[in-house]
């Protein structure tokens, strides 16, 4: 995706930040959703499916799409001394937008940022990991 995105001519913190944002979508998918189903064999595995386009209005669109999960996915709160729980709130953080569609057993997760510039890095934003003391 990386390479495609550059290859594209979007700038280097856009691409950044989509790459980020793929890595969250998938880390969410393989810890909380079901694969697709396939047969599980080596020729026809249980998958995630990730993509990504750039529209004609220069919006970069990353999504996965899985077999969904007991929940539909939404922004938690986690504690200061989590070890999880903050993947899409720095997609929500990073994104233009950003949804989940179900549609015949696939559930997927979309994020949407313009391509010419990154979303509100302009504002401070921390992620707290743990005590500080």
């Amino acid at each position: 995706m990386r390479q495609e995105l550059a290859s594209a001519g979007a700038p280097e913190a856009a691409v950044d930040d989509a790459v980020l944002i793929l890595s969250e979508l998938l880390s969410n998918s393989c810890r909380h959703a079901r694969p697709l189903a396939g047969t599980g064999t080596e020729t026809e595995p249980d998958e995630v499916r990730a993509s990504w386009t750039i529209d004609s209005r220069g919006l970069i669109t990353v999504a996965v799409t899985d077999g969904g999960g007991p929940t539909r996915p939404l922004p938690a709160t986690p504690s200061v001394t989590a070890h999880g729980g903050r993947g899409l709130a720095i997609i929500r953080r990073l994104s233009k937008e950003w949804g989940v569609s179900d549609h015949g057993g696939e559930v997927t997760v979309w994020a949407t940022l313009p391509r010419h510039s990154s979303v509100r890095h302009d504002q401070d934003f921390h992620v707290s990991y743990g005590d500080a003391s």
